[in-house]
C-alpha cells in the first residue's frame, strides 16, 4: 500500500531531519537491552561488539541480522525492536517458534515447497533463515477517498502524526509498522500467485489490530480508515449480528437504543463501572464490534477487562452475544506464553529456601506441559526456582571462562543442539510411523473419516510441530492441515520427508562429530589450565632485573617510614626470607644452566670457566652441600695450569695477564664455606652487589619451581601406584595404559611416557627448547599432558634460565662484580665470611670491617646483606637491603643543582654592610701576620654535602667550624673584673653566712692554729707563712709550708 511505502520513506526522511529522535531510540533500545540482561552483562557487551564491527565494516548488515537474532535468542521484543536501526529492506521476522527470519532486498521467489535443511554455517546449532523479497514494492493502485486518489503527502504526515503521538510509547509505533509490513508481504504473495492464494490477512483483519492498537485514538483510527475503503465497503456485504442494533458510530447515541432488559444491563454496567470514561470505553468496544471491525470472540476478549470483575453481568453479555467458550479455540497452541512472566515476578519478597531458591508464587500461571506422567507431577519441582544473590562489597571474583572453555561449551552446545533436533525428528517419524501402521489396518472408507487431532498421534502438541515446522518453514500450518483432515493421504508423504532428512542430518552429525573430536583433543588440556593463559606474561613481568629491585626497595622504604613515623630508628633484620627446601635439586639446576652457557657463542671460554666454578664449587659451598665435579678435560687443563710458574703475571682471579688459552685456577680453592658443610648451625655471610642479588633471586626461583614439579611427579608416581595396586587386589583387574577416561572419550592423545620418567623427561624437553630443537607450544601441550594443571610453573623455564645465564655472564665480566667476588676471597680468608653461629660474636669486629669495605666499593649501587643460614637441617636465603646514603654523600652534585646553590642569596643592606667590614678587618690581620712571620693555625672547616636522590644537606665527617658575635672578646675583657668581683663577693658572703651559723670561735681558734703549725704535739713539725697576692682582680693569700726534721721518739 502507499502507506507502507511512505512508512519507510518517512522514517529515512526523519532520520535526517531529526537525528535527536533516532539517538533517543537507540539509547532507549540500549537500556531495553542491559535491564534484560541485567544478570548477563557479557550478552550487553557482546551486542556493543557486534556495533563496533559493523561500525567499522568488519560485518555486513546480513551479519549484523544473524549474530543479533543468535544473541537474542528467546527474547523476540528485542529482535523486533532491532529492526528499527536496519537499513531501508532489511527486517527480522519471529515466528511462534522461535524461528527467525530476516527479510532482505534480494528478490527471491520462494519455492512453493520450501526445504531447508541444516543450515549453511560451522555451527550447527544456529537457526535456519529464509530469504524473503524485498519490503518495498510498488502499490497495486491507490486507494480512493471519494473517488479521489490520496495524497501520497497525506500518508507521509499521518505516519508522522503516528509517531509524534506515541512517542513515549515507541512499541505502539513499530507495532503500527509491522502491522504494515505484514499486509503488504501477504499481498505481495497474493498477487505472484495469481489468485491461486488467498491472503491471511485481509483489510478488515487490518483495520481490527490497528483499532486494538490505537484504543482511545478515534482520530487516528478514522483516519486510518482513509486508507483501506475495502474495510468499510465490506461492512455491507456481511451479515453478523448487531448488538442493539448500534449503526452509527457515535458513543454517545450507543445506549440510546436499548430497550427493555438491555437497557437494564447497560444501566447496570454503568453503576459498576463507577467510571464515565471506563463506560465510554465499554461502548466504543461495541460500536467497533457493529461496524464489523472485529470478531466476536475478539469483543469478548476486549470487554473482558470491564466486566471480568462482574460474573454476573459477563456471563449475561455472553449469552446475548450467542458466544460459546468452545468456539473459540486456536489452531496451535502458545508456546511459553508466561515467558516474559518471569522477570516481572519480585523473587526479592517470595518465600526463600536457603540463600540461592525462591518460590515462585500462588498467582504464577505455570507453563503448559502435555506431556507429563502422574510420576512427573509427583516428582518434577514446579515451586523452587534458583536465585542466586550476590553482593557488591563481595570480595568473592567469579573466573571468567577462557578461550578454550568457550570452545568446549561451544561444541557441548552445538552437540546438543544437533542432538535435539535429531531426536525430535526420530520421535515424530516414530508417530507416524505408528499412524501410517494403524492406517494400513483400516478400510478405505475408515481411512477417510479417520483425522488425527493437535498431537498428530502422539502425546505433545509442541514437539511434532517443532519438528515439521523445521522442515516445511512457512508452509508447516498447510502441511498440519493436511495432516489432521486426510492423514491417508499426507502421512506417507511427510514421513518419507522426515526420513530423508533423519538421513541428511546424521550424516551432517558425522561430520561434525570429527570436527568436534579434533577441537576437544585440541582443547581440552588447555581449558583445564586456568592460571597458565596469564603466567607466562605476568612471569615475565616479576623476573625482570627492574622488579626484582624494586621489590626489596620497597620493603625497605615501607620500614624506613614506619620508623619515622614512630620516631624510632628503623629496624635491622633481613628484608626477604627465601628458603631452599632440598639440596639435591641444586645438581638439577646446575645442569640445566651449565647446558645453556657451553653452547653460548658470545661467552669466552675463561668466562665459562669461571660460570661453571660458581655453579657447582661456590654456590654448593654457600648452601651447604656438595660440590658437584667438574668435567675430565678440565680437571687435566687445571692441573696443567696449577705447574705453571708462580712468578707469571696474573691478573684478578687468576687470570693471565698475557693471551695464553689457559684455564684459570680455581676460584673458590680453598674458602671457609667449603669448611662448614658439615655444620649444622652456621652461616655463610656474602656482601653482594645488584647482578649478584639479581642472580641469587633467579636461582632460587629455579630450584623452588624444579622441586614443585618433582614433588608433583613424585605424588602421581605415588597415585599410579596406589590405584594398580587397589585394581589388582580389590577388581582383580591390570589397568591398562590407556585405560584413561579422557583418553577413552578421546579427549587427548596417549602418552608414550611412563609415569616414573615424567620428571626426567621433563628436564629433557627444557634443554630441547633451550636448544631450539622443540616449538614452545609443543612444550606447553607436552608439560599439560604430564602434569595437568600444575604445569604451568615451567611454562616460562627457559625465560628463567637465559636470564640467569645473563646475570652470570655479568658477574665473571664487570668490574664491579670480580671486585665483590675477590672481597669475598679476601674476608673468607680473615674469617670475617661466617661460621657457627655459636661463635659469632667472637667475628663480630671483622664482619663490621668487611660491612664497611662493601659499602665503601659498592658506593655507586645498591649493597646487599646476603646470610646463607642452615639451622636444623634447614638451608634459608635472608637478603638485607643496606643503608648506604651517608657513605654516597660526597657525591659531586649535579649540574642543576649546584647552579641553583650558587644564584646570589638575598640579605638585608645593613648585615651586608657589617659583614664586609668585619671580612675587611679579618683580611688585614691576616695579612699582617703574614708579613710579621707568624704562622697562622689552620684548622679544617666545616663542610657539607647534598644527597642526590634526595637533595638533603649532610655534614662530612671530622669536619668543623665555629660561630661568635662580633667584639664579644672586647666585651669580655672590660667586664672581667667587674664580674669575677660580683661573683667572689657573692660566694664570700655566702661562706661567712655558714661560718657564722655552724663555726664556733674556739673551732676557729683550732683550725688556724693547724693551719700554721702550732700547738699540735705528736705532728711532724713545720712553719707556716703567709703571702698576700692578687689574682684576677681579688686579693688572695698563699701559703707555704716548710717542714723540720722529725723529733725523736720517746
Amino acid at each position: 500500500s502507499r502507506l507502507e511505502t511512505c512508512s519507510m520513506s518517512t522514517t529515512e526522511e526523519e532520520e535526517h531531519v531529526n537525528e535527536n529522535s533516532f539517538v533517543e531510540d537507540a539509547l532507549s533500545y540500549l537500556d531495553q537491552v542491559k535491564l534484560q540482561f541485567g544478570n548477563q552483562p557479557q550478552v550487553y557487551n557482546d551486542f556493543l561488539d557486534i556495533m563496533k564491527e559493523f561500525k567499522s565494516q568488519s560485518i555486513d548488515t546480513p551479519g549484523v541480522i544473524s549474530r543479533v537474532s543468535q544473541l537474542f535468542k528467546g527474547h523476540p521484543d528485542l529482535i523486533m525492536g532491532f529492526n528499527t536501526f536496519l537499513p531501508p529492506g532489511y527486517k527480522i521476522e519471529v515466528q511462534t517458534n522461535d524461528l527467525v527470519n530476516p527479510l532482505q532486498p534480494q528478490a527471491l521467489t520462494p519455492s512453493s515447497q520450501s526445504n531447508p535443511s541444516i543450515p549453511a554455517y560451522t555451527s550447527p546449532r544456529s537457526p535456519p533463515m529464509q530469504l524473503h523479497p524485498p519490503l518495498s514494492g510498488t502499490p497495486t493502485g491507490p486507494p480512493m477517498q471519494n473517488n479521489q486518489p490520496v495524497e501520497f503527502n497525506h500518508a507521509i504526515n499521518y505516519v508522522n502524526k503516528i509517531k509524534n503521538r506515541f512517542q513515549g510509547q515507541p512499541d505502539i509505533y513499530k507495532a503500527f509498522l509491522e502491522i504494515l509490513h505484514t499486509y503488504q508481504k501477504e499481498q505481495r504473495n497474493a498477487k505472484e500467485a495469481g489468485g491461486n492464494y488467498t491472503p491471511a490477512l485481509t483489510e478488515q483483519e487490518v483495520y481490527a489490530q490497528v483499532a486494538r492498537l490505537f484504543k482511545n485514538q478515534e482520530d487516528l483510527l478514522s483516519e486510518f480508515g482513509q486508507f483501506l475503503p475495502d474495510a468499510n465497503s465490506s461492512v455491507v456485504n456481511k451479515k453478523k449480528p448487531k448488538l442493539l442494533n448500534l449503526k452509527d458510530s457515535s458513543v454517545a447515541e450507543a445506549s440510546k437504543h436499548g430497550v427493555g432488559t438491555e437497557s437494564l444491563f447497560f444501566e447496570k454496567v454503568r453503576k459498576a463501572l463507577r467510571s464515565a470514561e471506563a463506560y465510554d470505553n465499554f461502548l466504543r468496544c461495541l460500536v467497533i464490534f457493529n461496524q464489523e471491525v472485529i470478531s466476536r470472540a475478539e469483543l469478548v476478549q476486549l470487554v473482558l477487562p470491564f466486566l471480568g470483575k462482574f460474573p454476573e453481568l459477563f456471563n449475561w453479555f455472553k449469552n446475548f452475544l450467542g458466544y460459546r467458550e468452545m468456539s473459540h479455540i486456536e489452531p496451535y497452541p502458545k508456546e511459553r506464553a508466561t515467558e516474559g512472566i518471569a522477570m516481572e515476578i519480585d523473587y526479592a519478597s517470595c518465600k526463600r529456601l536457603g540463600s540461592s531458591y525462591r518460590a515462585l508464587p500462588k498467582s504464577y500461571q505455570q507453563p503448559r506441559c502435555t506431556g507429563r506422567t502422574p510420576l512427573c507431577k509427583e516428582v518434577l519441582n514446579d515451586t523452587w526456582v534458583s536465585f542466586p544473590s550476590w553482593s557488591e562489597d563481595s570480595t568473592f571474583v567469579s573466573s571468567k571462562k577462557t578461550q578454550y572453555e568457550e570452545h568446549i561449551y561451544r561444541c557441548e552446545d552445538e552437540r546438543f543442539e544437533l542432538d535435539v533436533v535429531l531426536e525430535t525428528n526420530l520421535a515424530t517419524i516414530r508417530v507416524l510411523e505408528t499412524v501410517q501402521r494403524k492406517l494400513s489396518r483400516m478400510s478405505a472408507e475408515e481411512q477417510a473419516k479417520f483425522r488425527l487431532d493437535n498431537t498428530l498421534g502422539g502425546s505433545s502438541e509442541v514437539i511434532h510441530r517443532k519438528a515439521i515446522q523445521r522442515i516445511y518453514g512457512d508452509k508447516a500450518p498447510d502441511i498440519i492441515d493436511g495432516l489432521k483432515k486426510n492423514p491417508a493421504a499426507s502421512v506417507p508423504i511427510v514421513l518419507k520427508r522426515l526420513k530423508t532428512k533423519e538421513e541428511e542430518w546424521r550424516e551432517a552429525q558425522r561430520g561434525f562429530n570429527k570436527i568436534w573430536r579434533e577441537q576437544n583433543e585440541k582443547y581440552y588440556l588447555k581449558s583445564l589450565d586456568h592460571q597458565g593463559i596469564n603466567f607466562k606474561q605476568n612471569d615475565t613481568k616479576v623476573l625482570r632485573s627492574k622488579s626484582l629491585l624494586n621489590e626489596i626497595e620497597s620493603i625497605y622504604d615501607e620500614r624506613q617510614e614506619q620508623a619515622s613515623e614512630e620516631n624510632a630508628n628503623p629496624p635491622t633484620g633481613p628484608h626477604l626470607t627465601l628458603a631452599y627446601e632440598d639440596s639435591q635439586i641444586l645438581e638439577d639446576a646446575a645442569a640445566l644452566i651449565i647446558h645453556h652457557v657451553k653452547r653460548q657463542t658470545s661467552i669466552q671460554k675463561e668466562d665459562k670457566y669461571k660460570i661453571k666454578q660458581i655453579i657447582y664449587h661456590f654456590i654448593p659451598d654457600m648452601l651447604f652441600s656438595q660440590r658437584g665435579e667438574l668435567s675430565d678435560v678440565e680437571e687435566e687443563e687445571e692441573e696443567e695450569e696449577m705447574d705453571l710458574e708462580e712468578g707469571a703475571s696474573k691478573k684478578h682471579n687468576g687470570v693471565p695477564s698475557s693471551g695464553s688459552p689457559s684455564k684459570s685456577k680455581l676460584l673458590f680453592s680453598n674458602t671457609a664455606a667449603q669448611k662448614l658443610r658439615d655444620c649444622d648451625d652456621a652461616y655463610n655471610l656474602f656482601y653482594v652487589n645488584n647482578n649478584w642479588y639479581i642472580f641469587l633471586r633467579l636461582h632460587q626461583t629455579l630450584c623452588s619451581r624444579l622441586l614443585r614439579l618433582y614433588g608433583q611427579a613424585e605424588r602421581q608416581i605415588e597415585e599410579e601406584v596406589r590405584e594398580r595396586d587397589w585394581e589388582r587386589e580389590i577388581l582383580e583387574l591390570k589397568k591398562e595404559k590407556n585405560d584413561n577416561p579422557a583418553i577413552q572419550l578421546r579427549l587427548k592423545e596417549p602418552m608414550d611416557i611412563e609415569v616414573e620418567d615424567y620428571y626426567s623427561a621433563f628436564l629433557e624437553m627444557v634443554r630441547n627448547l633451550l636448544d631450539g630443537n622443540m616449538e614452545a607450544s609443543q612444550y606447553e601441550d607436552s608439560l599439560r599432558e604430564m602434569f595437568t594443571i600444575h604445569a604451568y610453573i615451567a611454562f616460562t623455564m627457559d625465560k628463567l634460565i637465559q636470564s640467569i645465564v645473563r646475570q652470570l655472564q655479568h658477574i665473571v665480566s664487570d668490574e664491579i662484580c670480580i671486585q665483590v667476588t675477590d672481597l669475598y676471597l679476601a674476608e673468607s680468608a680473615s674469617g670475617a665470611s661466617g661460621g657457627t653461629m655459636s661463635t659469632q660474636s667472637s667475628r663480630s669486629s671483622a664482619e663490621a670491617i668487611y660491612q664497611r669495605k662493601a659499602e665503601q666499593l659498592m658506593s655507586d649501587e645498591n649493597c646487599f646483606k646476603v646470610i646463607f643460614l642452615r639451622n636444623r637441617g634447614q638451608m634459608q636465603l635472608m637478603v638485607e637491603l643496606l643503608d648506604t646514603e651517608e657513605e654516597n654523600s660526597d657525591e659531586p652534585m649535579e649540574a642543576e643543582l649546584r647552579e641553583h646553590l650558587a644564584q646570589k642569596p638575598v640579605f638585608l643592606p645593613r648585615n651586608l654592610r657589617r659583614i664586609r667590614k668585619y671580612q675587611k678587618s679579618r683580611e688585614q690581620l691576616d695579612k699582617e701576620a703574614c708579613e710579621g712571620g707568624k704562622k697562622s693555625l689552620e684548622k679544617e672547616k666545616m663542610e657539607c654535602m647534598f644527597k642526590l636522590n634526595s637533595y638533603k644537606m649532610v655534614y662530612v665527617f671530622k669536619s668543623e667550624d665555629y660561630m661568635y658575635r662580633r667584639t664579644a672578646l672586647l666585651r669580655a675583657h672590660q667586664s672581667h673584673e667587674r664580674v669575677s668581683t660580683r661573683l667572689h663577693k657573692r660566694f664570700q658572703a655566702w661562706v661567712e653566712a655558714w661560718v657564722k651559723e655552724h663555726v664556733t670561735r674556739d673551732m676557729s681558734a683550732e683550725t688556724n692554729k693547724w693551719l700554721m703549725g702550732e700547738g699540735h704535739d705528736g705532728l711532724l713539725p713545720c712553719a707556716t707563712t703567709c703571702q698576700p697576692e692578687v689574682l684576677h682582680f681579688m686579693n688572695i693569700n698563699k701559703y707555704r709550708v716548710k717542714y723540720g726534721p722529725p723529733g725523736k721518739a720517746p
